[in-house]
């Protein structure tokens, strides 16, 4: 357990928030517009996690105790007080205690750090694997596909698992499960078999197929 936790306001909410991946957000409960401002005042994120029990809207939500660091980057605000703001994930925390003394929840949260990688040749290999299992999962899905793409995707290990598992299509408790992992070979050796199956499922469903559009933050067309 970390000497010192930070406190980060939550937002809990039936979805997940992986790093590197973007939400939008419609806030108009009093609270929650309450805490969007705090955190619009001091240059402050907040914290988004998965509801273990409990409702988004009214009452008290109990989180799962991971969750991630979301950074305000987009705010429309409507006349009637409401709010439409786009976040996207930052860095992952665990939660050590609640403070419930706020009209919205508040964490004492840790980091949550992922183990040290030397790049062994097992961890560059299932980078390698899941990369082109990607691409072959992103082609079969294109609207079009006689245009060429050129998959834009990051060399950090860590950070390849979480913007190719954000592109997925993942049921809440799956993303939970690899926002927990703290080992990059585990997040991608449980991520290759779901992007096999869903290759598998894009060819004989009725899929709805991507324009490039859909994958310009990925993408560069030539």
């Amino acid at each position: 357990m970390s000497d010192h936790l930070e406190e980060i306001p939550l937002f809990p909410l039936h979805a997940v928030l992986l790093p590197y991946e973007r939400l939008q957000l419609h806030i108009f409960e009093p609270r929650y517009r309450e805490m969007i401002n705090n955190c619009l005042e001091y240059d402050l994120p907040f914290g988004v996690s998965l509801i273990r029990q409990g409702q988004e809207v009214g009452g008290i939500a109990e989180p799962y105790l991971v969750g991630t660091a979301a950074r305000i980057d987009q705010v429309h605000r409507y006349p009637d007080g409401r709010m439409h703001v786009s976040v996207y994930g930052e860095r992952r925390f665990r939660i050590r205690r609640l403070i419930e003394d706020k009209p919205y929840l508040v964490g004492m949260c840790e980091p949550l750090i992922e183990q040290k990688q030397f790049g062994s040749p097992r961890l560059l290999s299932l980078c390698a694997q899941m990369i082109e299992e990607f691409r072959l999962l992103i082609n079969g899905m294109l609207a079009r596909p006689d245009f060429n793409i050129d998959i834009q995707l990051p060399e950090d290990p860590t950070a390849l698992s979480f913007v190719v598992a954000k592109f997925l299509n993942l049921d809440n408790t799956i993303k939970q499960r690899l926002l927990e992992l703290t080992s990059t070979e585990e997040r991608l050796d449980e991520l290759i078999p779901l992007i096999e199956k869903q290759i598998i499922e894009s060819k004989v469903q009725d899929v709805k197929r991507l324009t490039v559009e859909h994958l310009s933050e990925w993408i560069t067309p030539n």
